[in-house]
Formats: C-alpha cells, sequence, structure tokens
C-alpha cells in the first residue's frame, strides 16, 4: 500500500490536523515529517479539543502509530509535557515514535533564536522564539545533537564540550545574552534520554517495514507551502520543507512509494508573523473572519493575520505539491458575508499577471484584483451533502476547484469531526473513495 501526504497550501494554519484526523481511520501510521514545536494541530472531537505541537494527530486513534521522523525538530521538553498531556487525557502514548535522527532543540538554541529576533528590531521575522532556525542551522552546519545521542550520556558530554563555548561566545559576545553551564544542560539531556528511550528508534526503517507489509502510511506535514525555505516568502518563512517532497526526506520514504497527495486549504487566508500577505484585510470584515475563526496560533495564541483566498499562489502550491486532490477547511466562516471575495490576479508595476513572483520584491509591490461572489446567510455547520450548501457556497467551491486545477474531495463546514462533506465522485486513489457520503 503506498503512502498519503497531506500538505497545507497556503501560510499553514489550514486546518491539516482535521484532515489527517478524518483519514486516520484507514491508516496504521501517521509520521510528522518536518517542523517542531513552533506548529500545532487542533483536533476537536465532540466536546474535547486537542491541541498538540510535536506528536503526530494519529495518537487520537488507538490502532495507529504515531511516528516523528528525522526531518523534525524535537525539543524533549516539549515532547514528553505532551505526552503527559495525552496520558491524564487517557490517550495512549507508549505507541509514539521518535527517530534516533530528528534533531534536538536544545535550550540554546531557544535563547539564540530569541535573541536574534530581539535584535533585528522592526525587521524581525516574526519567528515563534522556540529555537527552530538555531536547530535547523546546527543541522546543516553538522554541528548539531540527535534524539539518539541522548541515549549515550559521555556522547551527550562530549558533544556539549565542543559546541557550548561556541554559542556562549555567540550569546555573550553578539548578542548581550547569559551563558551557558554545562553540567546542568548535561543532567537535562541524559534525563530526557532516560524519560524517552522506549521511543527513540529507526523509524526508517519502522516506516519501510509497514510499507513492505502492505499497511497505509500517512504523512503529515506542518506550515504550509507558502512558508516553505526554498519556495516560500523568504525570508519571511519556515527553517525547513512542508512541501510533500520533504516528506521523502523527513518522512523515510521514496517519490515512487507516494500515490497520492492531499493538499489542504481553508476558505480565505490566514498568516502569523511577518512577510507579505497580498490579500490582506485590515478592515472589519477581517476582524469577521478573525473572531469567527478563532484565529489565534495553537503554539503562540497569536493573533492571525486574515484577509481573503488569494488563488494566485494556489496553482503554484498544487504543482510544486503535485497535489492529487484537496480538502477545503472553514468554508462555514464566511457565512453571514454580505459577499465573498477571491484574489485572482495582480496588479504588478501597472501590468495585470497571474503568476505568483518569487521575488519579495515584487511581491510587496503587487496590489490585488479581486472577482467578487454573492454571499450566503445560512449556517453550514449541519449540511452533509454538497447539493444542501447554499448556490453561492457551491459557485464559489467551483471556481476554486477551477482554479486549483485538481478536485476539491473534501469540503468542511465545522472544526468537528462528523462536519464534514466527502464528494464519492473524486476519488482518493486509483479505485477507493473518500466515503459513503453522497454529494
Amino acid at each position: 500500500m503506498p503512502a498519503t501526504v497531506v500538505v497545507g497550501l497556503q501560510w499553514g494554519d489550514e486546518g491539516k490536523g482535521k484532515t489527517t484526523d478524518l483519514l486516520a481511520e484507514s491508516v496504521s501510521h501517521v509520521v510528522r515529517y518536518q517542523g517542531g514545536d513552533n506548529a500545532g494541530h487542533t483536533i476537536v472531537i465532540g466536546d474535547e479539543v486537542f491541541k498538540l505541537h510535536l506528536v503526530p494527530s494519529g495518537v487520537l486513534y488507538p490502532h495507529i502509530v504515531p511516528v516523528i521522523g528525522n526531518g523534525v525538530v524535537v525539543n524533549p521538553q516539549t515532547l514528553l509535557d505532551e505526552m503527559a498531556m495525552l496520558a491524564q487525557r487517557g490517550i495512549d502514548t507508549t505507541r509514539v515514535r521518535v527517530s534516533a535522527a530528528a534533531h534536538v532543540t536544545m535550550p540554546y538554541h531557544v535563547a539564540l533564536d530569541r535573541a536574534m529576533e530581539a535584535r533585528r528590531g522592526g525587521g524581525n521575522i516574526g519567528t515563534t522564539n522556540r529555537g527552530i532556525g538555531p536547530t535547523y542551522a546546527d543541522r546543516a552546519a553538522r554541528t548539531g545533537i540527535r534524539m539518539g545521542d541522548l541515549l549515550d550520556p559521555p556522547a551527550i558530554r562530549a558533544a556539549l564540550e565542543r559546541i557550548l563555548p561556541e554559542k556562549n561566545a555567540l550569546m555573550v559576545g553578539v548578542h548581550g545574552a547569559q551563558p551557558m553551564e554545562l553540567e546542568p544542560l548535561l543532567e537535562r539531556a541524559v534525563a530526557w534520554g532516560d524519560a524517552l528511550r522506549a521511543h527513540i528508534t529507526d523509524t526508517t526503517g519502522l516506516v519501510q517495514a509497514a510499507l513492505a507489509a502492505g499497511d497505509h502510511v500517512l504523512l503529515e506535514g506542518a506550515q504550509g507551502a507558502l512558508l516553505d525555505l526554498d519556495h516560500g516568502t523568504y525570508p519571511y518563512v519556515t527553517s525547513s520543507n512542508p512541501v510533500a517532497g520533504g516528506a521523502c526526506t523527513g518522512g523515510g520514504v521514496g517519490p515512487l512509494q507516494i500515490d497520492q497527495v492531499i493538499g489542504v486549504m481553508k476558505a480565505y487566508a490566514t498568516r502569523v508573523g511577518s512577510g507579505p500577505f497580498p490579500t490582506e484585510l485590515g478592515d472589519p470584515i477581517g476582524t469577521y473572519l478573525l473572531e469567527k475563526g478563532r484565529e489565534f496560533g495553537t503554539t503562540t495564541g497569536r493573533r492571525r493575520r486574515c484577509g481573503w483566498f488569494d488563488a494566485v499562489p494556489l496553482r503554484y502550491a498544487v504543482a510544486v505539491n503535485s497535489v492529487s486532490s484537496i480538502m477545503l477547511n472553514k468554508l462555514d466562516i464566511l457565512s453571514g458575508l454580505p459577499e465573498v471575495r477571491l484574489g485572482v490576479a495582480y496588479r504588478l508595476d501597472g501590468e495585470l499577471v497571474d503568476r505568483w513572483p518569487l521575488s519579495l520584491a515584487e511581491l510587496e509591490r503587487v496590489e490585488p484584483v479581486f472577482e467578487t461572489f454573492p454571499g450566503w446567510d445560512e449556517d453550514l455547520g449541519g449540511v452533509r451533502r454538497l447539493a444542501d450548501l447554499p448556490a453561492a457556497a457551491r459557485a464559489f467551491i467551483d471556481t476554486l476547484e477551477a482554479r486549483a486545477g485538481v478536485p476539491i474531495a473534501i469540503v468542511s463546514v465545522g472544526p468537528e469531526r462528523t462536519q464534514t462533506i466527502v464528494r464519492t465522485e473524486r476519488p482518493a486513489r486509483s479505485g477507493a473513495s473518500w466515503g459513503a457520503v453522497a454529494t
């Protein structure tokens, strides 16, 4: 059974947690393949709300092995705290597996992240101050500590004796921050290793064995394509590759083992932190989307910047991810607006363009061109058939699908697991359907 990738098509926060949760019943492993505790998934099941930062969404199902892949940077304390929270709520976390090759976010990474953002002042990137960038920088520089190292105290001591003088020189000499002592760091690292020993393993071997046995593996990314280190709005991006290709390098699968990529987007756009956002709304409609959509960061609680859906980068995101079908979330949030707008092109230096500019300078100069749709007032929370949606909502979906160039197979009309419309004529993979819900 080939693998499935779930990837965000916007600036993250598209509702990938609900997508993964919806698909999880049919899979054996859910693999998180990049990012760190700077991201989060919110899952609503009945009256219960779960906010996850490192543990894959599949942990909520007793039959699934949740896997943190080698492409993830792991703050061990965050992971332990999250597993303890889940255990207190009756969720079995003994099945969680963490790649021995995943890099460790150390306290000095967090301190450096905060110091660097503070020095940038008004030109800051808008990081979550969780140490993600510095951890990935150490990985690329081949000076990082990996999860498997936590199981070997002498190796950890040797690594810290090599790394810490350089980090302290940087923190004190450049950023004016306090230095860190080796022994307390070593004590914490060894304690993390002891606590996580049963969970740290060769996850690539685990995933490959599952695929060889015919199991269905689901790989989930954090953030979204427009925040990708290589394909996003650089430098206002994350430090890893959320695009589907990142599932291969960060999850331990080969390209030919993936047979479908499910893109996730919501019916409007949001962005956290700094960076260009052509369709951003600074008016009462933007506030309406913020409040009704509860657009506050799962990890930081920061207000998300809100705006109309932008179709210009959509085709780009679909292409670089080889998206086979789409889940559209939060259509219900648009109910009650007198009209709904869709960004369809840009004016750039007086010229009309429909391409996604790869130059940050160009993107900061564009003015969005909108197509306007009539709004609808109906509450969509109870709708389970596409035919029962208001005509205006169906027209908006059809336009989004045409712009994307691939089928919108699932439409979410509320946060709860059951508040979902599945379009059975839109196949999930060759020879299989999404489910038995009528259109």
